[in-house]
Parts: structure tokens; sequence; C-alpha cells
């Protein structure tokens, strides 16, 4: 038993890093769409309730961290169909995380944008419960990205049509 605690904590440690590294590259593949989205986002019509540009920034860093400690803690559950399920979802939803910059700025796409943001809000709820059921604290850890979420999708329903 002592020889596998040995092993298990840097086994551990690497796959958190791991899981920092995949939140990383889709915030950085996100953000490789489009360079400017901040001066885009000023010279938009907002609605009254749109945060300044700078808000964005330390929420990503604060929800991404969170989010990558949740998905460490289900690994940490141990191998399982449910466990493989939630990862995938994880996996899932980053990727639609990763894709809605470049639809919203990049092309200017806020429709199609606003609609990948709604199939990302319902892989994310989904990937709250599969969570859950693995670690009550990593699903807990994925409320604040949930609420965020639903809060950008008014926001980019609004953009959208403010300047249609």
């Amino acid at each position: 038993m002592v020889a596998h605690s040995r092993h298990a904590r840097p086994r551990s440690m690497a796959v958190l890093g791991l899981s920092v590294l995949a939140v990383v590259a889709a915030s950085a593949l996100g953000g490789l769409a489009t360079s400017s989205a901040a001066e885009d986002y000023r010279q938009l019509e907002q609605p009254g309730f749109a945060p300044p540009s700078w808000v964005f920034g330390p929420t990503w860093t604060v929800l991404y961290a969170m989010m990558a400690i949740a998905a460490w803690l289900v690994w940490r559950t141990g191998p399982s169909q449910d466990t493989r399920r939630a990862l995938t979802l994880y996996a899932v939803q980053l990727v639609l995380n990763a894709a809605w910059t470049p639809l919203f700025f990049g092309l200017g796409w806020r429709g199609i944008a606003f609609a990948e943001l709604s199939v990302l809000l319902v892989v994310l709820l989904a990937t709250v419960v599969a969570f859950w059921r693995r670690s009550a604290v990593a699903g807990a850890l994925l409320l604040p990205y949930v609420a965020w979420s639903a809060f950008a999708l008014c926001l980019n329903f609004a953009v959208w049509q403010l300047n249609t």
C-alpha cells in the first residue's frame, strides 16, 4: 500500500496539470481566432446589463481554474463507465466553449454563436449532473460556470438583437 501511495500522488498531480492544460488550451484556441475580442466587444451596441470588457478575463480565469479542479476530482474517483461519461461530457463542453469566441467575434455570427452557446449550456448541465454523481464538490465547482454561461447566453442574445 505504501508503494501505491508513493506513486499515486505524482500521477494525481500530473492529471491535475493536464486538466489545467486542457482548459488553458480551450481558452487559447478560442482566443486565437480573434485577438481583438475586447475591442470588438466595446464597439458593439450593448444592453444595459453588459459588463465592461475587463471583467471577462478575471472571471474566466477563476472559472477555468474551478473547471480544471472539478475534472481532476472526477478523475480521482477512479476508472468507471460513469467517470468516462462525465469526462467525455466535460471534453465536449470544452470544445463548445472554445468554439464560441471564433463564432461570435471572429466570424461575427452572433445568431449561430447564440445557438452554439445554447447547446453548450445543455451539455454543461449534463456535465454538472454527471460530475455531481461522481463528486458533489466537483459538481458544485461547475455551478458558477453554469451561472456565467446562462448570463452569457442572455448577453449574446441581446447583443445579437441590438446589432442586427
